[in-house]
C-alpha cells in the first residue's frame, strides 16, 4: 500500500532529480564505468538504482557536456566505457552544491518545526 497523497512518488521524483548530481559527485574523484556507479549508488542509503536507470542518465550527462567517455580494454571481458567529469560538469556540480545546502536546510527547518506552531 502506498503512502497517503503520493508521498512515495514525490520521494521518487526527488531522488531522480538529484541522482545526476550524485553521479557527478562520484566522478569528481576520477573516472568510473557504469556498473561501478550503480554499485556505489546502491551502497548509499536511498539512492538505489539500476543499470537501466544509469545508462540513460549517463547518456544525458554526456549530451550536456558534463561527462566525457573513453573505451578501455578490460582483462576480464569486453572493453568498458569509462566516464569522466568535464569542466562543465564540475561547474554544474558546484552550482548544485551551492543551491543544495540552503534548500536542504530550509526543508529540514520546515520538517523539524512540525507541530511547533500549534
Amino acid at each position: 500500500m502506498g503512502l497517503p497523497g503520493g508521498s512515495r512518488s514525490g520521494v521518487s521524483q526527488l531522488r531522480r532529480g538529484v541522482l545526476q548530481f550524485c553521479v557527478l559527485a562520484l566522478l569528481r574523484d576520477g573516472e568510473r564505468y557504469a556498473f561501478e556507479l550503480v554499485r556505489e549508488l546502491c551502497d548509499a542509503h536511498g539512492l538505489v538504482t539500476s543499470e537501466g536507470t544509469i545508462y540513460p542518465l549517463l547518456s544525458r550527462l554526456r549530451k550536456e557536456g558534463w561527462v566525457s567517455t573513453v573505451w578501455i580494454e578490460s582483462d576480464a571481458g569486453p572493453p568498458r566505457r569509462y566516464y569522466t567529469l568535464t569542466d562543465a560538469g564540475r561547474l554544474a556540480l558546484a552550482d548544485f552544491a551551492g543551491e543544495w545546502v540552503p534548500f536542504r536546510t530550509a526543508v529540514d527547518n520546515l520538517l523539524d518545526s512540525e507541530g511547533k506552531n500549534q
